[in-house]
């Protein structure tokens, strides 16, 4: 089956949230019982944020920091980049790329209805999208004649 879209992609699929003002041993708590590598931070219902397993480690073990007492919003990432449901996943692995991240939230009308990961896109792409990079830092033809 060929996915078009980033919507096609999550179908089916449960977005899993956490609020801000949850302690980071909550957040792995979450992590570990839904199979996921990123929550979706949300306040009031809308989203203000990205935790991974990698913020976890980065910013509150390997710094010291006491999960129980760290709170979501002091080492998540704000204002993450997010996707449409109707872009293909083409725009996503570049956005993911580009941005040296590999959690995506998802939004439709406004609101995060899912998150797709770097694993999500499938093998094609990503290796397609390697190649493409490599032939662009190559010297053309026509650049190796003038230098």
């Amino acid at each position: 089956m060929i996915i078009r879209s980033v919507g096609e992609l999550i179908r089916g699929r449960t977005l899993h949230t956490i609020d801000v003002a949850a302690t980071v041993t909550e957040v792995r708590r979450r992590l570990r019982e839904h199979h996921v590598g990123a929550l979706a931070v949300e306040e009031g219902g809308a989203l203000i944020g990205i935790i991974s397993e990698r913020d976890v480690i980065a910013r509150v073990i390997a710094v010291g920091l006491d999960p129980q007492l760290t709170l979501v919003q002091a080492v998540m990432t704000p204002d993450p980049q997010t996707i449409d449901t109707d872009e293909c996943l083409a725009d996503a692995l570049h956005k993911m790329f580009d941005g040296h991240f590999r959690h995506l939230p998802v939004m439709q009308a406004g609101l995060v209805v899912g998150m797709i990961s770097m694993r999500d896109i499938p093998t094609e792409y990503r290796l397609m999208r390697q190649r493409y990079a490599e032939m662009l830092t190559q010297d053309t033809p026509s650049e190796q004649l003038h230098s």
